[in-house]
């Protein structure tokens, strides 16, 4: 597509610019051209006239290429006026098309100086995105064109989660950015998004649970609580949790872990944008986006968790990786790290503890007014099914991930390794996923019974101070 100059810039400085460029890409072509010409021009065999085509394509290619970086370069579109437009602080932004949603920009520096933009949007009706950075202080604006970069995993839905990665400005370092559907417009009409990660960080914590997302106004409050202490047990310093509802109770026992700085709560209303679905997959029923848009908010806790967590945890509130090996994850990760230089991404095993198995052990009186299940009464696991992989979840460095799915990563630098089940595997206490098996065909493991002391009394402590 051909664009006019004086639509794009609104100087003819600019425009010399381009045409210095289209011309210089003429002169880098005619050097291939030549060689072409000599090889080409005389007489041919079907094994020369092969060869012409293969060089033939190879330099439309590049210069096809070459074009298209070219286009996504930033371009100056205003000069001499001050940054303004209000900055949201809403976790989910509809842009007028009402076809996509912006999360949070980031920037990454790991490949080249960009701003990776996590948003929503619909696989085929977004075709074109422009970033709009304001330069202080001499209030320059520049449009650079988006590469919209759809998730893989969207698992049928029509919305899925995607990178809207946009070249910053050489010059600048933008702490704003706005996103919008065209080149042309007035930026003070649009809204601003702060970019995250601009500044480099020390690591405030080395481990970060992601949970997305919570909804269904979720209560059970016994296990959440549960899980809780044993990740703090394991080494856990923060829990970040994206928040669609929860009742009453459950948002008493979340104003307890928040201030006392274990939890952090991400606003999560996306059923207030989009028809969502509770399954993972696509039901043909009119929904727009699937399981609350979970695969969106790992990727958005991988990124806002990327430069002050040494690892970042993603699993579910109902599921705890524990040591088989190790007494925590700290000593466990380091283990696993010295044996995998290089990994960044270490995939454990999930197994179904069925909460319909139970023991008459820990039955603790004051816990059984308390909504929800106790885990260290369920220590019967199902055993593997034929020819049936067991889910994964993931402990990663977030650095070396670009996209995650739920199970595994789209796109990381490095290695993924599977944890053996003999050092680590999911504890996943929920309804069974083989509800036939009579209690003597399940695996009894009470490797949970471990940590039954800490536990107990930690647990004791929360009820005390939210639910008894």
């Amino acid at each position: 597509m051909v664009v006019s100059c004086s639509i794009i810039f609104r100087t003819g400085a600019n425009c010399l610019t381009m045409r210095q460029h289209k011309l210089q890409g003429q002169r880098n072509l005619h050097p291939h051209l030549d060689t072409f010409k000599m090889l080409c021009g005389g007489k041919k065999s079907y094994f020369v006239a092969a060869v012409c085509v293969i060089i033939l394509t190879s330099m439309v290619t590049l210069s096809y290429l070459r074009l298209q970086r070219f286009s996504h370069l930033p371009k100056i579109i205003q000069e001499g006026s001050r940054c303004r437009g209000k900055t949201t602080n809403s976790t989910i932004t509809a842009l007028k098309d009402n076809r996509t949603f912006i999360i949070s920009p980031y920037f990454d520096d790991r490949e080249s100086k960009v701003t990776r933009v996590i948003g929503i949007v619909h696989h085929e009706d977004v075709k074109q995105l422009y970033c709009w950075f304001c330069c202080p202080p001499d209030g320059k604006i520049y449009v650079s064109k988006a590469k919209i970069d759809v998730h893989s995993d969207r698992f049928g839905f029509p919305y899925g989660a995607a990178d809207i990665v946009c070249l910053e400005p050489e010059n600048c370092d933008p702490t704003h950015v706005s996103i919008h559907q065209s080149p042309r417009g007035n930026i003070d009409q649009l809204p601003r998004f702060e970019i995250k990660n601009r500044k480099a960080e020390t690591f405030s914590v080395d481990f970060t649970v992601c949970i997305s997302a919570m909804f269904g106004n979720y209560n059970n409050v016994l296990q959440f609580i549960q899980s809780m202490e044993m990740y703090k047990i394991l080494g856990v310093q923060k829990v970040v949790i994206y928040k669609n509802n929860c009742s009453h109770l459950m948002e008493k026992v979340l104003k307890f872990y928040v201030e006392e700085g274990t939890v952090e709560i991400i606003p999560w209303p996306i059923n207030s944008h989009l028809k969502v679905s509770s399954k993972w997959h696509f039901m043909q029923d009119g929904t727009h986006i699937g399981y609350y848009g979970q695969i969106t908010a790992l990727n958005d806790c991988i990124y806002r968790n990327m430069q002050r967590s040494k690892f970042v945890v993603l699993n579910d509130a109902d599921e705890i990786i524990l040591p088989l090996k190790h007494p925590d994850w700290k000593s466990m990760m380091s283990s696993l790290q010295e044996q995998n230089p290089g990994t960044g991404v270490f995939l454990f095993e999930n197994h179904i503890f069925p909460e319909t198995i139970s023991t008459h052990m820990f039955n603790i009186s004051s816990w059984n007014t308390v909504p929800g299940v106790n885990i260290l009464q369920h220590v019967h696991r199902e055993p593997d099914r034929k020819d049936v992989l067991n889910p994964k979840k993931m402990i990663i460095d977030p650095r070396k991930v670009i996209q995650t799915s739920v199970h595994s990563v789209l796109r990381a630098y490095g290695n993924s390794v599977n944890v053996p089940m003999d050092v680590a595997l999911i504890y996943h206490c929920r309804v069974p996923l083989q509800g036939n098996l009579p209690r003597e065909s399940l695996i009894r493991d009470t490797t949970l019974w471990r940590y039954n002391l800490s536990l107990v009394m930690n647990v004791n402590k929360v009820l005390s101070q939210t639910v008894l």
